[in-house]
């Protein structure tokens, strides 16, 4: 939704508003004008168009500057929606990596999180359908390790995949010194 804005409102200061001519000289380089007040109407008429661009010249640079300002407005609303987003994200992880476990957490593997009657959250390798006919304890969900030891939700998982498959493509391709990097690099430009 773009919002509108008058810079009627907006008065440029008193020594903008004003067009400043530059001083009269009767004699410019020493010659001497033959009638310096002849043409005073030509010459208000001059002033008048010069206010008027002045007045344009000053209501243009008020409406690039408000753009510029909406868009930086609008990048500082994303940068705190990615913040929190950030901050979310890392509760959420230290959450997980505190949650009881009896074995080694291997990045890459998916964990399934249950919770005991008495409120003690623990990691399990069995999922809810691996147990012999129903899971002991409330399922809350399950999550991969990733290598960067965060955590993705099991529902998360293919979408996460998909978003890194470009880079991965490159990363290999940067690793096994293929000639075909460039096309990889250019796809990922254009994906």
């Amino acid at each position: 939704m773009k919002r509108s804005f008058e810079f009627n409102n907006i008065v440029a200061p008193e020594t903008h508003s004003k067009v400043q001519l530059v001083e009269r000289n009767a004699e410019p380089c020493g010659l001497k004008l033959n009638n310096v007040t002849s043409d005073i109407r030509d010459v208000s008429l001059e002033i008048a168009a010069l206010s008027g661009e002045l007045a344009k010249a000053d209501q243009l640079a008020q409406t690039v500057a408000f753009g510029k300002l909406e868009m930086v407005a609008e990048q500082l609303k994303f940068l705190k929606s990615q913040t929190y987003s950030v901050v979310v994200k890392l509760r959420e992880g230290l959450s997980l990596n505190h949650v009881a476990c009896n074995f080694k957490k291997i990045p890459g593997s998916i964990y399934h999180l249950y919770q005991r009657p008495s409120g003690q959250k623990y990691f399990s390798m069995l999922s809810p359908e691996e147990w012999n006919g129903a899971a002991p304890h409330d399922f809350l969900g399950s999550f991969r390790l990733e290598q960067d030891m965060t955590w993705t939700p099991a529902s998360e998982i293919e979408a996460r995949d998909a978003s890194r498959e470009p880079s991965l493509k490159l990363l290999k391709a940067a690793i096994l010194s293929e000639p075909n990097c460039d096309a990889i690099c250019d796809k990922m430009v254009i994906d």
